[in-house]
């Protein structure tokens, strides 16, 4: 007779293992630490800035 498998903790090994996948998946794609995404803020913001600085209002714009 065969290995006695309780189906149940089968189940639940099989779906950590495919949420540790899906997991590490994740991690590299969308991965990013807080100074990262912190860093791409105030670029954006400064690249706004100085874009605002150039426009021309008032009278002389077309």
């Amino acid at each position: 007779m065969g290995d006695v498998i309780n189906l149940k903790r089968f189940k639940k090994r099989a779906a950590r293992q495919q949420s540790a996948k899906q997991a590490e998946l994740n991690r590299v794609r969308f991965g990013r630490s807080k100074s990262e995404r912190d860093l791409d803020e105030r670029r954006i913001n400064h690249a706004n800035d100085v874009l605002d600085q150039h426009r021309i209002d008032g009278e002389d714009a077309p």
